[in-house]
């Protein structure tokens, strides 16, 4: 078995991604648009969202989206959420992490220093990963090729400021459009991406 890395991120037109949750979710560089996400969910987009939730059989996160979903998810499990809740509560999670955290939720693991390595092992042992969030190490998985699929729900909202995933400073990539979804009655579409190249090509219109 050869499982696949995905990355789920909820971004604006402009590409920001922090924050999507709420208003305390990421307040890093003031950023002042935290919760920007839920006025635009819909029931069109959020069906999407829970059936990529349901097949997933394991969750990748960076360590600041570990303790926010710790902090939160195993306390909605009898809640209006619990679909979500369960099958997160379920599944293993693995967090990177270049300190030796507290990983309180169950069945979470600790990933070791060498990332190739540890996803080597997770591909063997699991179908379908998914990263959620997580933007940092999400920038450090496609600056080193070390994801299989890029699932990117846009939503129509500008806001300027605030991490991005392709940051200006970023490391060249290309990247190939497997799959684009039918936007929502908000305006949502997700667009699905698997990597490409690390070089994109150039040229002239001659």
């Amino acid at each position: 078995m050869t499982g696949r890395v995905h990355i789920d991120l909820f971004t604006t037109l402009d590409g920001v991604s922090q924050a999507p949750g709420g208003p305390d979710e990421d307040t890093d560089g003031g950023f002042r648009f935290g919760g920007w996400q839920a006025p635009l969910i819909d029931e069109a987009d959020g069906a999407q969202i829970i059936a990529g939730i349901q097949a997933m059989d394991a969750l990748l996160l960076g360590r600041r989206t570990y303790d926010i979903f710790a902090g939160y998810w195993p306390h909605q499990l009898d809640g209006p959420e619990s679909e979500i809740a369960r099958k997160f509560d379920a599944i293993p999670k693995y967090v990177a992490s270049r300190g030796t955290p507290e990983l309180s939720w169950r069945d979470s693991h600790l990933l070791g220093r060498d990332l190739a390595v540890e996803l080597a092992v997770l591909r063997e042992r699991h179908e379908d990963i998914h990263v959620i969030g997580s933007i940092d190490f999400a920038r450090t998985l496609v600056a080193g090729g070390l994801f299989d699929q890029l699932n990117l729900w846009v939503y129509p909202i500008v806001l300027g400021a605030g991490k991005r995933l392709f940051p200006p400073d970023g490391p060249p990539a290309s990247l190939e459009l497997i799959a684009a979804g039918t936007p929502s009655p908000a305006g949502t579409i997700l667009l699905r991406y698997g990597p490409k190249g690390s070089t994109p090509e150039t040229g002239d219109m001659t």
